[in-house]
């Protein structure tokens, strides 16, 4: 099985059940409150890792005791932490998650450790760059670390998946070149282009523009309605599994992890997106980020 890096961010998620999203102004009665490991990163290095993959997550945490636990909680799953730095004097990322009743959720980010993660630091994990196969990235590390790993990746040969979110309108052009996979959803595909994507009309002309922007293949999650192939040779829609959503948070990186872990054991990209969906339908009906990502024998 070929090797998966996950750069990116480690959080602390608080979790907040409430009746509703709370409007401006309202005091809300929350129903419960919960930490649970999270961070775009450390979600999908967790499911990666906990469905089988050979897996290393690189990012950084503080010398706390929530980075603790989120480098204990990856190393569970069979996770590699090794290129996972330890700061000290910055506290580690946290995410503020409000649930409601319907499983939507809202996410306010405090990118404590994960906004010291530096070119130069990155720097540092060339040997884990080299050592593996697949490397996945997000926007919850600083772009230019990014834009750094990324570039070595496509130097090295590996196949680069890059999750845009939080989507951001300041991505150089140059950026997207070289890139194997990216995976937004249609609020992401939409802001990445500047324009309306919300029918599929509109959405296979947005990502065709990324097409055109130097990305080989552009995979558009819907939800619960399933998620669309586009690349040059194919514009191809996936209706997701009808399920009951408790919780949605991680979903999406639950998805790529699943995704790239198909890519990893060698199949044919239809089996890994058919994977992926099946791995996300399971997670949306539980609680929480890592929490809910299920175990491969839970898959048929």
């Amino acid at each position: 099985m070929k090797k998966i890096l996950v750069v990116g961010s480690l959080n602390m998620d608080t979790t907040i059940e409430v009746p509703h999203m709370p409007k401006p102004g309202e005091t809300l009665s929350g129903k419960s409150i919960r930490l649970v490991p999270g961070g775009k990163g450390a979600n999908q290095a967790y499911a990666a890792g906990k469905l089988g993959g050979r897996v290393t997550m690189a990012g950084a945490v503080g010398d706390d005791s929530f980075g603790q636990a989120l480098r204990e909680n990856l190393e569970k799953v069979g996770v590699s932490t090794e290129p996972v730095e330890v700061l000290s004097g910055v506290p580690t990322g946290q995410a503020y998650i409000t649930v409601d009743e319907s499983g939507e959720n809202s996410i306010i980010i405090i990118a404590g450790t994960n906004g010291e993660v530096t070119p130069a630091m990155a720097g540092q994990w060339t040997a884990f760059l080299e050592e593996a196969d697949i490397v996945l990235l997000q926007f919850e590390i600083p772009l230019e670390t990014v834009q750094y790993v990324k570039e070595r990746a496509v130097e090295l040969g590996k196949t680069v998946i890059v999750d845009p979110a939080p989507a951001r309108t300041d991505v150089p052009e140059e950026f997207w070149k070289g890139i194997s996979y990216i995976k937004p959803n249609e609020t992401e595909l939409a802001i990445l282009t500047g324009k309306e994507a919300a029918t599929r009309e509109e959405l296979c002309r947005g990502a065709k523009e990324m097409l055109e922007k130097g990305v080989e293949n552009v995979l558009v999650t819907l939800g619960g309605d399933g998620c669309l192939l586009v690349n040059r040779d194919t514009e191809e829609f996936f209706p997701a599994e009808k399920v009951k959503a408790v919780d949605t948070t991680a979903a999406g990186d639950c998805f790529t992890a699943a995704f790239a872990l198909g890519l990893a054991r060698g199949w044919e990209v239809r089996e890994a997106i058919a994977f992926g969906q099946k791995a996300s339908a399971i997670a949306v009906t539980r609680k929480g980020a890592q929490s809910s990502v299920p175990d491969a024998s839970e898959i048929s």
